[in-house]
C-alpha cells in the first residue's frame, strides 16, 4: 500500500535506540531502525529523521545534576550528533543514501544544516538525519522535530515512541489509561497530553501538520504507520 504522505519527518528518541542497553547504542536495534528507514525510503517518500539524544545525556538531567541549563542542553546536542552518525552509517549500510546533518555546526564530522541542503538530499533521494536539536538550548527534539516538519514543508511527523499510540495517562503506570485513535493539536495541548511537549504540538498545529503517534518495537513500524497500517493514534491540526 503506498503512504499518503510524500515527505515526512521521523522523531526518534536516543533511548530507541538504546534497545535493552542501560545507555549507549545496541548495534542489533539501531540496524533494525536503519532497515525500516531504508525500506521507508524505498517506497518513495522523502525521510527526515530527528534524533534524540537520551541514551547518552539529556540536557534536563544535566540541569538536575548541577549543571547550567544552557549548558547541560549543549552537552544534550553533542549527544544527538553521535546518534545521528551512527544512524547515518547504519542506513547506509542497509543499502539506501543518508547524510546527517547537524544544527550545531561540527564541519568536521558532518554537514551543518541548512534548510537548503536538507531539501537537496531530500530530493535525491537520500534520507536526511537531523541532529543538533534546534541549536539553541531550551528547546526538545520532539520541537525540533515540529520545527524541521514545518521548514521542510513536511506532510506528516512521524513519533515513534515505546506505547502504541496516546494515552489520557501513562499506561505503564496506570491501567485505567485510555488510548486515543483520534484527537486534535488543540486536545492533546489542553489534556495535557506529555506524548510531545507544548511547543511541539502548537508549531505543528500552526503549520497544519498531522502528528502520527506509534509504536516502534516491531520491525517494520515505520513503514507500517506509512501505510496506515497497525495501532496508532492520529493528532490533527
Amino acid at each position: 500500500m503506498p503512504s499518503a504522505w510524500k515527505r515526512v519527518v521521523v522523531k526518534l528518541s536516543g533511548e530507541a535506540l538504546m534497545g535493552n542497553l542501560s545507555h549507549g547504542l545496541d548495534e542489533e536495534t539501531l540496524s533494525r531502525i536503519a532497515a525500516d528507514l531504508a525500506a521507508s525510503a524505498q517506497m518513495g517518500v522523502q525521510i527526515a529523521v530527528v534524533v534524540g539524544g537520551g541514551n547518552f545525556f539529556r540536557g534536563i538531567q544535566g540541569a538536575d545534576k548541577g549543571i547550567d541549563r544552557a549548558r547541560a542542553d549543549s552537552i544534550g546536542m553533542l549527544a544527538t550528533i553521535m546518534n545521528g552518525l551512527a544512524l547515518e552509517h547504519a542506513i547506509e549500510k542497509a543499502g539506501q543514501p543518508a547524510r546527517a546533518l547537524s544544527a550545531l555546526p561540527v564541519p568536521y564530522v558532518c554537514q551543518p544544516y541548512s534548510r537548503q541542503a536538507a531539501l537537496n538530499h531530500l530530493n535525491k533521494g537520500r534520507v536526511v538525519v537531523l541532529s543538533g536539536g534546534t541549536g539553541n538550548p531550551f528547546f526538545t527534539t520532539d520541537t525540533g522535530a515540529a520545527l524541521r516538519g514545518a521548514e521542510l514543508s513536511c506532510d506528516a511527523i512521524l513519533k515513534a515512541t515505546q506505547v502504541d499510540g496516546v494515552y489520557s495517562a501513562d499506561p505503564k503506570k496506570d491501567p485505567r489509561a485510555t488510548r486515543f485513535d483520534r484527537l486534535t493539536q488543540d486536545e492533546a495541548i489542553a489534556k495535557n497530553l506529555a506524548v510531545m511537549d507544548t511547543a511541539a504540538f502548537a508549531l505543528a498545529r500552526e503549520n497544519k501538520i498531522p502528528i502520527v503517534v506509534f509504536a516502534l518495537k516491531a520491525p517494520g513500524a515505520i513503514t507500517a504507520a506509512l501505510e496506515g497500517r497497525g495501532l496508532f493514534t492520529l493528532v490533527t491540526p
